[in-house]
C-alpha cells in the first residue's frame, strides 16, 4: 500500500512538472510554421539561425525530436508573424506579398555545406547579400535584385505597363527600401 502511495505521488508530480514545458515556447523560440520543399507543413516552437546559418530548428507540435532545416528544405517559413520565402537556399523576408513579392535577402547559403546522407552538397546561394531587396515574380519564379544602380532598369522592366507603380518607383528617389508602394500599387491593380 505504502509503495502504491509513493508510485502514484511520484507519477503525479512528474505529470504537473512536465506538462507546462509541454505547452510553454522554449527559451530562444519562437511559435511558428515551416513549409517543407514537399508542400508538407510543420508547426511548432522555432529557433531562428537565419542570419547566422541559413537554417532553423524547429521543436513540432505534434512531438518529436528537434530538427534542423536549411533554406533549401523549404518552401517558406513564419516566425513570430515575420514571413521568410525560401529561394535558392537563402531566406527573404516578405516585406509585401502578391503577384509581385516586395523581399529583404536576411541569410546568406553561398558555400554553405548540406548533405544528402553522407554526401556533402554546397549551396550557391542567391546573389546579393543579406539587407538587400528584391522584387520577385511569383508566376515566374524570377528574383531581381534591385539597388540604387539598376532601381531604374528593374521597375521599368518589372512594372511594364503599370504607369501608377512606374510613376511611384519614380518618387523613391534612390531609396530602395521605399519601393514597396511601388509593388503594391502594381499588385492592387493586377
Amino acid at each position: 500500500m505504502k509503495i502504491s502511495k509513493i508510485l502514484l505521488v511520484t507519477f503525479l508530480s512528474a505529470t504537473f512538472l512536465y506538462s507546462p514545458a509541454q505547452t510553454e515556447t522554449p527559451k530562444g523560440y519562437k511559435k511558428g510554421m515551416l513549409v517543407l520543399a514537399d508542400n508538407n507543413t510543420v508547426s511548432g516552437s522555432i529557433k531562428d539561425n537565419i542570419h547566422s546559418h541559413a537554417l532553423v530548428s524547429i521543436i513540432p507540435e505534434a512531438g518529436g525530436k528537434k530538427k534542423n532545416y536549411h533554406g533549401s528544405d523549404l518552401i517558406s517559413a513564419e516566425i513570430d508573424g515575420v514571413k521568410y520565402l525560401c529561394i535558392g537556399g537563402d531566406f527573404f523576408r516578405i516585406i509585401s506579398d502578391g503577384r509581385l513579392g516586395f523581399l529583404q535577402k536576411s541569410s546568406d547559403a553561398q558555400g554553405r555545406v548540406v548533405y544528402n546522407g553522407n554526401e556533402p552538397i554546397f549551396l550557391n546561394g542567391t546573389d546579393g547579400k543579406p539587407g538587400d531587396h528584391y522584387i520577385y515574380n511569383s508566376s515566374s519564379k524570377q528574383l531581381k535584385m534591385v539597388s540604387k544602380k539598376n532601381i531604374n532598369e528593374v521597375t521599368a522592366l518589372v512594372f511594364a505597363g503599370n504607369s501608377a507603380a512606374i510613376d511611384k518607383a519614380k518618387e523613391v528617389n534612390g531609396d530602395v527600401a521605399q519601393l514597396k508602394d511601388a509593388v503594391e500599387i502594381y499588385n492592387s491593380n493586377n
